[in-house]
């Protein structure tokens, strides 16, 4: 939105007040003034002149000298390349020494051996940008009004020398979208009441009121449209607008175009309110409809385009034919051209989700379409529609048919806020008089109800962003002065700065796996539908964002399993044969709709590949599971909890080969699985046959109480062993049994080491041969021989109990 500072001028007295301190005060209160821009800024020498004469340069096809008057002096003789330039027009002329934008400084010159004594100027020597440029002098000079007078200061004469603010309108200061908008806040920070009785134009009545008693409108959703009103002008004539209007126009970024569409644009620009202009006489039956596009319908629009429209498009019909995209662009069959004599006005409110979904499906983000987007002000549909008819009436010699046809649903109840007085103290941290808070709404142009506890402030629909405590509490601190609130700390417990138990925990655990070999990587929470259900957890369903910015990034992961495999496979693609990795993230359940998603924090290793690569010693050697098993126990031993876990051999994990895989149990708690990717999925990621992961539950192992560490002193007696050598079936697991006798070894029983694994078949059919060594040491005094044989009677006594055991 560009804020014209001359256009504001009409409805505020800005008497000594310049542009930037301006920006400056709506900045600081609340609307972001992007930048100050004055086109008058950086010109001079610009003068008024008329064309004399014109005559083809001798030595050029295309180049003309022109003999200009610019006022009391002789004429001046330019050279000229316009196309348009004529005997008669009057133009912007540059004279020796005038400097144009950009700094560019005129002097006198010889084109093609004709001396020229300064320049005739198209808007674009005077910063205009080409897109504002009416398109009648894009190509050539601006002609100016022949009743412009010669020698007159241009900057002057068309008001250049104008601060324009372009303001940064954020999505809840849509009413700030309008030079009326606009005038109300600024009229609020430097306490004045807007004065807009200079808008009303006193327009011709039509003594026929037939033309608008033929119009009918219907609506067939009061969804699609809440509020759609038609009037007619009768009897215009397509020309210019005046020179003011279009430089107005120009100014906050819009092309000027003919009388007609210029006024509908002006009144956007001046209300907020998108306007249409039907050529009436192009309305075969008169009968405006307001509905859903059909699938496949076709329109051609005011760019010559073709669009295929959708359900979800609402388009504005004369009886079932669309003749305009409702709130973003109109139909080529029914524009205003030079030929239009009859005009039919829209003024309407539209669906802004839909208006949100047709522009950006057809990239036609228009002024228009962005306010129907953004919210409109719903009192003043009717008085915008009334005044531009009115205008256009009073600028092209035409008569407004009075009334309007219309279908209305609106509601035009104001809005009332009750707060309570200890709001403003407990919120902003002031204390406010009835006459300051008074003085604060008179401002804003709110009505204000004062109670004994609390006040109720009547909102006026132009402040439609307004709706509870809250932005009334805003109001107040904006137009207080944030600079003026006072600055006061929080007053909390204070706390010495270090770091609490889950990072103490974190960075322990990466000095551990780090130690241990494996690289820390750190990847998306986001991730595909189809890498999602990796590892998903049957309880919980997966989060969806409703916007993503690709499928790829459209859902929260429940394991950091897809990520590390992505992360091997584009290592793996790299010639990186030794993958070893390690993440600690957050993972998250869906825990329904419009409701926080669970998060746990989760830790994950990854080995795949060569552990050892070949060598002259010995050959390559590749991960196995125990190289996992071993890195798990290594850290939970690091951490002091390997005490108080175990592992089970599970095979409910499809992503894992079923016959080595293991949950890691806490207690009975499980808090994790390691295992054996399964082969056909490390193969479908490129990976080793021999690629293992491990997840952890992070939060899960925060939370237990660890023992604390003790550091005790060296033995001063010796340990004694024993080794035991068990027969066993093929399916005992062995951690079982080394527990076993670790419960019935007694206090003096320090180690169980499984040192040798013996299975032959033919030999042992169904069977398998385990030995273990056990360590027996008293740290207050040396073992007995009757010590130890004491323990191991009680092993073998407790191993007998196990089906299909025997001690060797």
């Amino acid at each position: 939105m560009y804020l014209s500072f001359e256009w504001l001028n009409d409805y505020l007295d800005l008497t000594g007040l310049t542009g930037e301190a301006l920006a400056d005060r709506m900045s600081r209160t609340g609307i972001e003034i992007e930048a100050v821009e004055n086109y008058g800024a950086q010109l001079s020498g610009l003068v008024v002149g008329q064309v004399l004469s014109v005559e083809d340069h001798a030595d050029s096809d295309h180049l003309h000298v022109c003999q200009v008057t610019v006022g009391d002096q002789e004429p001046l003789q330019i050279v000229c390349g316009a196309p348009n330039v004529v005997a008669g027009a009057k133009v912007i002329v540059a004279t020796i020494g005038a400097r144009l934008a950009g700094g560019l400084k005129i002097k006198k010159g010889k084109l093609r051996g004709v001396e020229s004594h300064g320049m005739l100027c198209a808007l674009q020597e005077l910063g205009f940008p080409d897109s504002v440029v009416p398109k009648v002098y894009a190509e050539g000079l601006f002609l100016l009004p022949a009743d412009a007078p010669i020698g007159a200061d241009v900057v002057d004469y068309l008001k250049l020398d104008d601060p324009i603010l372009e303001l940064s309108i954020t999505p809840n200061r849509a009413d700030a979208l309008s030079m009326r908008g606009a005038a109300y806040e600024v009229g609020a920070i430097i306490d004045q009441v807007p004065n807009f009785d200079n808008i009303h134009r006193q327009a011709t009545q039509a003594a026929d009121a037939s033309l608008l008693s033929d119009v009918t409108v219907k609506i067939s959703d009061s969804d699609l449209s809440a509020c759609y009103q038609a009037r007619v002008i009768d009897q215009v004539e397509i020309k210019e607008s005046p020179l003011w209007l279009q430089m107005r126009l120009m100014k906050a970024g819009v092309r000027p175009h003919n009388n007609i569409v210029d006024i509908t644009n002006y009144f956007l620009m001046l209300y907020g309110q998108p306007l249409h202009a039907f050529d009436y006489d192009t309305l075969e039956h008169k009968a405006l409809g307001v509905r859903p596009a059909r699938e496949g319908e076709v329109l051609v629009t005011l760019d010559g385009s073709e669009r295929y429209l959708s359900a979800s498009d609402i388009v504005i019909t004369d009886q079932d034919r669309a003749v305009a995209l409702a709130g973003v662009m109109g139909g080529l069959d029914t524009e205003v051209t030079d030929k239009t004599r009859r005009v039919l006005l829209e003024s309407a409110v539209f669906n802004p989700i839909a208006i949100r979904q047709t522009s950006k499906k057809f990239n036609l983000r228009s002024e228009s379409s962005m306010r129907f987007e953004k919210g409109i002000n719903h009192a003043t549909i009717s008085e915008a529609g009334q005044e531009a008819a009115n205008w256009m009436a009073y600028y092209s010699g035409g008569q407004v048919v009075p009334g309007l046809v219309e279908e209305n649903h609106l509601d035009l109840n104001p809005i009332e806020v009750t707060v309570p007085y200890r709001a403003i103290r407990d919120k902003i941290g002031i204390d406010l008089s009835h006459e300051e808070l008074s003085h604060i709404f008179r401002r804003l142009g709110f009505d204000l109800a004062l109670g004994e506890n609390s006040f109720t402030v009547t909102v006026p629909k132009r402040r439609w962003d307004i709706s509870i405590e809250a932005d009334i509490l805003e109001e107040v601190a904006r137009i207080y002065g944030y600079d003026n609130l006072p600055t006061t700390l929080p007053v909390v417990p204070s706390t010495p700065g270090r770091l609490n138990a889950k990072q103490k925990l974190v960075r322990q655990t990466r000095n551990i796996l780090e130690g241990l070999g494996l690289n820390q990587v750190i990847s998306y929470v986001l991730t595909s539908p189809k890498q999602a259900d990796l590892m998903k957890s049957k309880d919980y369903p997966v989060v969806a964002l409703d916007f993503p910015m690709s499928e790829d990034r459209s859902v929260l992961r429940q394991s950091l399993f897809p990520a590390l495999l992505e992360i091997a496979k584009y290592n793996a693609a790299r010639q990186n044969p030794s993958l070893a990795f390690y993440e600690t993230g957050k993972v998250f359940y869906g825990q329904g709709s419009n409701v926080q998603p669970l998060e746990q924090e989760r830790l994950a290793i990854l080995l795949s590949g060569v552990k050892e690569s070949k060598s002259w010693y010995g050959p390559a050697q590749a991960y196995d599971f125990f190289d996992l098993k071993g890195a798990v126990e290594a850290y939970l031993a690091a951490i002091r909890l390997d005490k108080q876990v175990s592992f089970q051999a599970v095979s409910s994990y499809p992503e894992l080969h079923p016959g080595r895989t293991a949950q890691v149990l806490l207690g009975d708690q499980v808090i994790g699985v390691m295992g054996q990717i399964h082969p056909v999925l490390a193969k479908s990621y490129d990976l080793d046959e021999a690629s293992f992961f491990a997840e952890l539950d992070f939060d899960a192992i925060l939370a237990v109480q660890r023992p604390a560490l003790v550091q005790r002193p060296i033995p001063k007696y010796p340990s004694t062993s024993r080794d035991l050598a068990l027969l066993v079936d093929l399916e005992q697991d062995q951690a079982g049994l080394a527990q076993l006798m670790k419960q019935h070894g007694g206090n003096n029983l320090v180690s169980v080491e499984l040192f040798d694994l013996f299975i032959n078949l033919d030999l042992f059919r169904g069977k398998k041969s385990l030995a273990y060594r056990l360590i027996f040491q008293n740290p207050d005094k040396t073992l007995t021989d009757e010590d130890v044989q004491s323990a191991m009677d009680r092993i073998r006594t407790a191993l007998e109990t196990v089906s299909g055991l025997e001690i060797r």
